[in-house]
């Protein structure tokens, strides 16, 4: 990322050092989760559709511990492996989205509600902004190469409200508290940022 961009890393120090986490990134490009990936300060596995596992990025993915998902039914393995990051004390990065859009948090799926409470970890709100700013001039669906991308890592926080339930009251009410703070987020993101 630091040879074909300029990423400018705001916050990487707010990352808990050990124990489980969960990166909550907003999604509005392609190059979204490798940007974090790329300077994140552990080591991050990403929920990633099984769309993307095509050719030799297949193995290349599953080699460097990304979890591929089908985005179209309760995808059983997927659900276990990213329980298996979290409990052995790593960062699993989501898409709470679901999808690539617009990168404003506007639509959550209860996905990450569900991670956040099952896997007892904090979320810690990731910012990437200027990523699709404009497409670059040699590929069209990159940014421009050396311009600036930023990545901007927020304070963690707990999706649950302490009792440990998991009911689908529960979780749609963490997924309710969860929106609240990823949106405030981006908006301290935009701001420390100027970016709009």
């Amino acid at each position: 990322m630091y040879g074909l961009w300029k990423p400018r890393v705001l916050g990487a120090w707010k990352v808990p050092v050990t124990g489980p986490v969960i990166f909550a990134v907003n999604h509005s490009h392609n190059i979204d989760g490798p940007m974090v990936m790329g300077v994140a300060p552990r080591p991050t596995h990403f929920l990633i559709k099984k769309e993307a596992f095509i050719g030799p990025l297949d193995p290349f993915l599953l080699g460097i511990g990304q979890v591929k998902v089908d985005r179209h039914t309760t995808d059983r393995t997927a659900i276990t492996q990213a329980l298996g990051v979290l409990e052995n004390g790593g960062v699993l990065g989501i898409f709470p989205e679901g999808t690539r859009g617009e990168g404003d948090f506007a639509a959550l799926r209860a996905g990450l509600a569900y991670f956040a409470v099952r896997g007892g970890a904090p979320i810690v709100p990731v910012a990437v902004l200027g990523s699709s700013d404009r497409p670059g001039r040699l590929v069209k669906g990159l940014p421009p190469l050396r311009s600036r991308v930023d990545v901007v890592f927020g304070d963690p926080f707990e999706a649950g409200d302490g009792s440990g339930r998991r009911t689908r009251k529960a979780l749609d009410e963490a997924t309710e508290r969860i929106q609240k703070q990823l949106t405030a987020h981006l908006e301290h993101a935009r701001r420390l940022t100027g970016r709009r």
